[in-house]
């Protein structure tokens, strides 16, 4: 029983947490695109961006804490939420903006997933969406001021990042630093992994949707049996009532006519 209700808490918790953490990434994501965008904004502005992604990510930290002090246990808990561990400890390890970014998007990933799987199709478009925005900002950060590079502005980045995670790759924009090119490799991989995810949803509705369908269809056939069948006693029903000499309309509680009853209630001809 104690074990139970330490659960529910822990669930009560996910679930009353999910949404301002995802308020909270979207201010990361503000923050973390200002200093890109407005490289020339005011030094002010730079603090308060930096002071909000330290922010979002001691939010996400505490929220993980939480969760461990409430989970049953705590062994497989860190055992099987090691990429939320992974994901706190990273920015400790070496405070990058770009780590803080990877961080922050494996949290939230790791809390969307909790959503019911009706909703699978919207975290999976945000998800495209987010990784689009965060790939480009991320490859821009790092590519702008690079000798030789060509993706310079968030067009040119915005456009790479659509290129590279469809995997088409047209190479008029590519990335020269190795941290450019180890973020390509990433985008790669994510799309690859989002439009698989897309294309099981897909085929699991159609799937479900035909299964459906045919178990409708066996169940109306089922009743269409079912109702030969009682056809079929009904009239072998009659048939034993109205015994061997039956006529062959009669029905059952309804007699056979009389022979001999129609004259009898025939008027008598006048007599001349």
């Amino acid at each position: 029983m104690l074990r139970m209700k330490e659960l529910s808490r822990q669930l009560l918790w996910e679930r009353r947490s999910q949404t301002p953490l995802l308020v909270l990434a979207v201010g990361f994501a503000v923050a973390y695109a200002v200093p890109i965008v407005a490289p020339d904004a005011p030094p002010p502005v730079h603090r308060a961006c930096l002071v909000t992604e330290w922010v979002v990510w001691s939010a996400f930290a505490c929220d993980y804490l939480v969760r461990l002090g409430l989970s049953p246990a705590r062994k497989a808990f860190v055992r099987t939420h090691w990429m939320d561990l992974a994901a706190v400890l990273l920015p400790m390890i070496q405070p990058l903006r770009l780590l803080r970014l990877v961080s922050t998007l494996l949290l939230v990933g790791r809390r969307a997933r909790m959503a019911p799987q009706i909703r699978l199709t919207t975290y999976v478009a945000g998800a495209v969406v987010g990784l689009l925005m965060f790939g480009s900002l991320a490859v821009l950060s790092v590519e702008r001021d690079a000798p030789g590079g060509n993706i310079k502005n968030l067009g040119d980045a915005l456009w790479w990042s659509v290129t590279t995670m469809t995997t088409v790759g047209y190479g008029d924009h590519s990335p020269t630093t190795g941290l450019g090119r180890l973020l390509a490799v990433g985008l790669m991989l994510s799309g690859i992994a989002l439009l698989g995810v897309v294309t099981a949803n897909i085929a699991a509705w159609f799937i479900s949707r035909f299964e459906r369908d045919d178990r409708t269809e066996r169940e109306q056939t089922a009743a269409i049996g079912e109702l030969a069948a009682e056809v079929r006693a009904l009239r072998a029903e009659v048939a034993r009532l109205g015994g061997p000499g039956a006529a062959p309309g009669a029905v059952a509680g309804v007699p056979a006519a009389v022979p001999g009853a129609a004259a009898a209630v025939r008027p008598s001809a006048p007599t001349p």
